[in-house]
């Protein structure tokens, strides 16, 4: 635990963050497991998420298994309809886990889809970077591809603009314009930055407008670009180092 380290030893970090860096769960959730009493640290169980420890020297276990240091893994994967974006669901068919080897251990999805949805979400072991991510403070922008049935005309992008009121909840899509039409329907390109849940279902809803396909295309500085339906790719150093800082925004 805390405490002088030697000169081998690497800066003393919180308990809840060596947790969530070692693929446990994300730094708020590893908290609870603390409090819960499910951590001990060198034999001494920790119930404190303040407790700092020094990776490569304090030996930490989680429901009595080691967690240490992990490559961190961070994948784009090209989800296909009918996929669901959680790690466990009774209810669903297929999950997008089962798209990604089982060796890349736990691994947590940002910036999630619903099941008829497809599209770029992302993949990692890094519980911080995920949760940071997914958190509509980190002003992540998001671009969709939609194609739609019904009428679009100047006053129905005017509107989609606007926003609309639904549920109690204020949707504002950051831009609206439309896409060279493809097969005879409607393509628009909607950009995002809050992404509530179902919210550019709701969006087109509200204008009578139904939704034929939703592709996500690009998250914050990554873009989808050519990757075949249910494929993936490790995101190079320089794509995690730009969603580190935030990222570039999107262009539409």
């Amino acid at each position: 635990m805390s405490g002088p380290a030697d000169s081998a030893a690497t800066a003393p970090v919180r308990l809840a963050r060596f947790l969530a860096a070692g693929g446990v769960a994300s730094r708020r959730a590893c908290e609870d497991i603390i409090r819960a009493g499910r951590v001990t640290v060198n034999g001494e169980t920790i119930t404190t998420p303040a407790c700092t420890v020094v990776p490569g020297r304090d030996r930490v276990l989680c429901d009595g298994r080691a967690v240490g240091p992990q490559k961190t893994v961070c994948l784009l994967l090209n989800k296909p309809p009918g996929y669901t974006c959680s790690a466990r669901d009774e209810h669903a068919e297929r999950l997008v886990y089962e798209l990604v080897p089982k060796h890349l251990g736990r691994l947590f999805s940002v910036g999630r889809l619903d099941r008829d949805s497809e599209g770029l979400i992302l993949l990692t072991n890094d519980g911080d970077l995920a949760q940071r991510l997914a958190h509509p403070s980190g002003g992540i922008r998001k671009v969709y591809h939609v194609d739609v049935r019904g009428r679009v005309d100047a006053e129905t992008l005017d509107a989609l603009r606007r926003g609309i009121v639904d549920d109690g909840e204020f949707l504002k899509p950051v831009s609206v314009t439309l896409r060279r039409p493809v097969g005879g329907r409607v393509g628009l390109a909607m950009t995002l930055q809050e992404g509530r849940k179902r919210e550019v279902r709701r969006l087109c809803a509200a204008q009578g407008l139904a939704v034929l396909r939703l592709r996500r295309v690009a998250f914050g500085p990554l873009r989808l670009g050519s990757l075949p339906a249910g494929a993936w790719r490790e995101l190079t150093a320089r794509e995690q180092a730009d969603l580190r800082r935030g990222g570039e925004r999107p262009r539409d």
